[in-house]
């Protein structure tokens, strides 16, 4: 009969052993988990506060930089020292989102160039691929209102896996303006 050394049969410190090599992947899974939740939870905040800033926004009088502060708040409750924007774009119409200025392409090159006719729609003297207008807008004007947030992570697990220590995220929502005025026309202007 063959006899096995003594250390082969001692089993005493095996579970440390076995703690040591599974207890990095089980704290990075668990920090990876916290931080995956953390940020679905302050997308969540951002988007719900948002949709309510927005409503608030929408009604005649409503001052915007209080109902950016209650945005700015409620991240910085989760997310201390976030980097916070907002972008409001007023529109006169939900199909105009995304659209370039409208002009007559009288020379038929796709582009707005030799003093061809164009609507000014945003009011500012220029021909735009974008004819949102940046501010909360006149009555019945839909309003797109983005904010932007970004913050340094709790947890450096992102580092370990080669991504950035800021998270970002955003959210935007776009709702018409009460009725509480005259909407505003656009004027033709030539292009230059």
């Amino acid at each position: 009969m063959i006899r096995r050394p003594a250390f082969m049969c001692d089993i005493r410190g095996s579970a440390a052993v076995e703690f040591a090599l599974i207890a990095p992947i089980m704290l990075m899974t668990i920090y990876g988990m916290f931080d995956i939740g953390h940020a679905q939870y302050t997308r969540a905040l951002l988007e719900g506060t948002v949709e309510k800033a927005s409503r608030s926004a929408t009604i005649e009088g409503a001052k915007t930089s209080v109902i950016d502060a209650r945005v700015s708040a409620a991240i910085r409750q989760i997310a201390p020292g976030a980097l916070i924007t907002f972008k409001r774009t007023a529109l006169a119409d939900f199909s105009d989102l995304g659209l370039p200025e409208d002009f007559d392409d009288i020379n038929k090159d796709g582009t707005c160039n030799d003093n061809e006719p164009f609507e000014d729609a945003n009011g500012n003297n220029s021909y735009d691929l974008d004819r949102g207008k940046i501010g909360n807008g006149a009555a019945r004007d839909v309003i797109l209102y983005q904010v932007d947030v970004s913050y340094k992570r709790i947890l450096p697990i992102g580092r370990l896996l080669g991504q950035s220590n800021t998270m970002t995220m955003n959210a935007a929502t776009v709702l018409r303006n009460q009725p509480f005025g005259v909407q505003n026309y656009v004027e033709w202007k030539n292009c230059p």
